[in-house]
């Protein structure tokens, strides 16, 4: 009678267990991947070190062309001029000048990894010193390398940005993530920021942790902003691959807030490394 309750208690628990994981299957999913990945945080599986001198290395790093606002009406023309990216005493320099170009008032920089350097999930390190100054808009940030979902390639693929910062608001340091449900556009974004020191004159790492569950973002080593996944690809495009992105925007609907100050100019971004690290199972 014993062994009769027994294989019934066992039974019911087991039933009750499927149902459990018909009805939230994500979340049993979640689980499994998120004790499944590490990241190797010892070798680099991409990388650069700009210990060389010259034009960035075009194994490594395209340009995006043109001064078309770029979806957020910002003032600059961005070029493949040396004298708006360059690698010199063993840093990417990425400079923003004021000066007309193309019907634009000012020129700057924005280098793409993709198509050289795309990645699915890892750990991915920016050491910078930003620009200063009321009007700049700097950025290191990821965009999909192919459009997968939706019928728009921005928000519906994603974007995941490791660090923005505006000038009019000197030591303060954003991350966020953009999607087709959440995106600054109508009013859901999802992102955090933390206030840091000497940002402008003082190197800091700005990091990314993307994993198939969760997207994590951090400074010299603390996470301030975690998105965990949920939902269909309109929460969660984030299982494609991405590239990388590094430019200083002039101006826009978020830098442009509180003006321009043409005084500044020229103002430059100082990389010292760009290195990523495998996520693997």
């Amino acid at each position: 009678m014993q062994r009769q309750i027994l294989l019934l208690s066992l039974s019911l628990v087991l039933l009750i267990y499927v149902a459990c994981r018909k009805q939230n299957p994500t979340h049993s999913l979640m689980k499994i991947v998120s004790n499944s990945y590490q990241i190797d945080k010892s070798n680099p599986v991409w990388q650069d070190e700009f210990n060389y001198n010259g034009l960035p290395d075009s194994k490594k790093w395209g340009y995006d062309i043109g001064g078309h606002g770029w979806g957020n009406q910002e003032k600059q023309y961005y070029t493949k001029e040396l004298k708006n990216a360059r690698v010199e005493n063993g840093k990417l320099i990425i400079e923003a000048h004021k000066e007309k170009f193309e019907n634009n008032e000012y020129t700057s920089a924005r280098l793409v990894s993709k198509g050289k350097g795309d990645f699915l999930y890892g750990r991915f390190e920016i050491k910078a010193k930003l620009p200063k100054g009321v009007g700049t808009w700097p950025a290191a940030w990821m965009l999909a390398t192919e459009q997968s979902y939706g019928n728009q390639y921005w928000p519906d693929n994603g974007e995941i940005d490791i660090i923005e910062h505006v000038g009019f608001d000197q030591n303060r340091i954003h991350g966020n993530i953009h999607t087709k449900a959440f995106n600054h556009t109508i009013g859901t974004n999802k992102g955090n920021n933390i206030i840091a020191t000497n940002v402008s004159d003082e190197f800091h790492v700005y990091a990314c942790e993307w994993l198939p569950d969760k997207i994590s973002i951090e400074i010299d080593g603390k996470s301030y902003f975690t998105f965990n996944r949920s939902g269909s690809w309109e929460q969660w495009p984030f299982d494609k691959k991405f590239h990388l992105l590094l430019n200083i925007a002039i101006g826009g609907g978020w830098g442009g807030q509180k003006g321009i100050d043409d005084s500044i100019f020229p103002q430059k971004m100082e990389i010292d490394y760009v290195r990523v690290y495998q996520a693997t199972k």
